[in-house]
């Protein structure tokens, strides 16, 4: 049934500016949405939330400010002023971390328990190493004038979710946000002679999860995030050559924390099974998506970093393809 005819003698202007107002409004809402759903996406990786609470680091300073006075001579009063401290820079293969003198540095030792694999177990070892490899890696962010704190470790025994997402005690470890999400269970329970139990396979996964760490800190978690979604998803052909360049640098800063490790402060064979142990995990064929790089890149890539030392070697973002297959 068709509406009625406006009346004649009425004016048409009220009903004209609602309907623009209207359209304006819907247009905001419409822009609103996009770009909630954008930040969604972008907020759920652990590549982009979380910045917020390492950015910026700031200091009060004072200055001086002269205001005229009655008398003669001018009055100095101080006032209170923030300047800013070191900020990550979003930015892969040009992150000022990739500087050609940064390397993990040498520490006296590095008093470890005896490995006892149950989960109170697993979370005594890591929490005896962590404070060595952050002594380790600390200067570095200096030099670099990069933002820097430290790691948080969290023990995963049943389901759990966090701002990356939801895992279980049955899945790898997961970075996310400044924490290393560890499964004890997973880990105690692996099969196979390839990753026996060894104090050096957890050594190695910890070196590989502060890996991303330091991938967080500079901001290349970030800019990766941002180039995975400007390439459709990370699942997407482009995004997962962009996540196995992650994961592989991830492995080479693992490699480089092992260095300082092997001069002494930890016995040699565990730095062995660390070493081994990375070059035994990666893309088989049994996984859907190749996303971590085959084992022998991650084998090529741990053992570069361990022999190295230095950042620059670490720079997966502008390795040639063939070296992130």
């Amino acid at each position: 049934m068709p509406y009625p005819p406006l009346p004649r003698k009425k004016s048409k202007g009220p009903l004209v500016a609602f309907l623009l107002i209207g359209l304006v409004v819907l247009g905001i809402a419409t822009i609103g949405l996009v770009a909630a759903n954008r930040n969604s996406r972008q907020a759920g990786d652990s590549g982009y939330s979380g910045y917020s609470s390492y950015t910026y680091s700031a200091e009060p300073t004072t200055t001086e400010t002269t205001t005229p006075t009655t008398s003669s001579s001018p009055r100095s009063t101080s006032t209170s002023t923030t300047k800013a401290g070191p900020k990550a820079v979003i930015a892969l293969g040009d992150n000022p971390i990739h500087s050609a003198d940064l390397g993990a540095f040498n520490i006296e030792g590095c008093p470890l328990p005896a490995m006892d694999y149950s989960p109170a177990g697993q979370d005594q070892f890591l929490r005896a190493a962590l404070p060595c490899i952050e002594a380790m890696w600390k200067p570095s962010f200096t030099k670099a004038n990069l933002p820097y704190q430290p790691v948080e470790l969290v023990m995963v025994t049943s389901q759990i979710t966090n701002t990356c997402g939801s895992m279980g005690p049955d899945r790898t470890a997961m970075y996310c946000d400044g924490t290393i999400y560890w499964t004890p269970d997973h880990y105690a329970n692996e099969q196979g002679s390839a990753n026996p139990n060894h104090p050096g396979k957890y050594l190695g996964q910890l070196a590989h999860e502060y890996g991303h760490h330091v991938q967080w800190l500079s901001g290349i978690l970030r800019a990766s995030s941002d180039a995975q979604y400007e390439q459709g998803g990370w699942d997407t052909p482009a995004g997962l050559e962009l996540n196995r360049r992650k994961e592989l640098q991830a492995t080479c800063f693992g490699g480089m924390t092992l260095a300082p490790l092997s001069h002494g402060a930890v016995p040699q064979d565990v730095i062995s099974v660390a070493l081994s142990d990375a070059g035994n995990r990666g893309d088989y064929p049994i996984y859907p998506n190749r996303d971590h790089g085959a084992p022998e890149r991650n084998a090529a890539w741990v053992n570069h970093g361990f022999k190295t030392n230095n950042t620059s070697a670490c720079n997966t973002w502008v390795a040639s393809a063939a070296d992130v297959s």
